[in-house]
């Protein structure tokens, strides 16, 4: 049973072959990251871990048992309650319900942990898959999303008003 986890140094290798091997998939539906991520990639990770010591962000991995990650799961911008709500799935699971059951629970954690009353989430109108779990997981349409806010595309932001 996959398991999401606080993200840790020693999840490293396992994100980076999660986010390689889903490279293609990703780009298909959100902005490709690009190559200088992929060769950045250990002093991009060592400064996601000192943003969440700071208390910033959270970020969070999906685990499958074998350790293998299956999905990535954000909050960004810790402050005054909200957060901004960031979420990718492996191609192998996407469609399984997988995204919207993880965001769920990381709904739960960030009352729990961050005493959060309030998620936003932006996603374009071409991710259809992301509009989707977004709505299941809770989440309504609140306005629209700008090609700033979303690497180059319009959509949508979403908001979802947590309750204990």
């Amino acid at each position: 049973m996959p398991e999401l986890k606080r993200l840790h140094a020693g999840h490293a290798p396992a994100v980076l072959a999660f986010e390689l091997a889903n490279r293609t998939y990703f780009a298909a539906s959100i902005p490709d990251r690009g190559d200088d991520f992929f060769d950045r990639f250990t002093d991009g990770y060592k400064a996601l871990l000192a943003e969440q010591e700071a208390g910033s962000c959270a970020f969070h991995v999906l685990v499958a048992e074998d350790g293998s990650v299956l999905g990535r799961f954000n909050l960004y911008d810790l402050e005054d309650g909200a957060a901004r709500l960031g979420y990718r799935v492996a191609e192998q699971v996407a469609g399984r319900g997988v995204a919207t059951a993880t965001v769920r629970e990381l709904c739960r954690i960030a009352i729990a942990r961050h005493g959060l009353r309030t998620l936003r989430a932006a996603t374009s109108h071409e991710n259809a898959a992301s509009r989707k779990v977004l709505t299941k997981a809770g989440f309504v349409p609140v306005g629209p999303a700008t090609p700033a806010d979303l690497g180059g595309k319009s959509g949508t932001w979403y908001q979802h008003d947590l309750r204990p």
